[in-house]
């Protein structure tokens, strides 16, 4: 298989799981397990794209700068800080790291 055919078979697919919940009654939506299923799992798959893209180097496990970065982000989110103010945070300590030579 050529990378387009690869393309337009997981094209059709996502287009069909998407027309497939529309035909979901909005009643097995309002419920509370389905409800409840479907906010953990965005939350699981936001957390598995942070993991990612944070440790991931193409096959490999990296630690370097933006390990603490994301823990002292996640420690002002749990405090409440406004978002600008926790961007600004986590890449400040990611290039002081870096700057220092800390970590790669």
């Amino acid at each position: 298989m050529t990378v387009w055919q690869i393309i337009l078979l997981a094209s059709i697919a996502v287009f069909a799981l998407k027309l497939a919940g529309y035909l979901v009654p909005p009643s097995f939506i309002e419920r509370p397990t389905p409800s409840r299923v479907a906010n953990l799992l965005t939350v699981a798959l936001l957390s598995a794209l942070i993991v990612v893209q944070t440790l991931g180097q193409g096959q490999q496990i990296v630690v370097d700068a933006r390990v603490p970065a994301i823990l002292v982000a996640a420690g002002l989110f749990a405090l409440r800080v406004p978002f600008i103010v926790v961007v600004a945070a986590a890449a400040a300590v990611a290039a002081v790291i870096r700057l220092l030579g800390w970590m790669p």
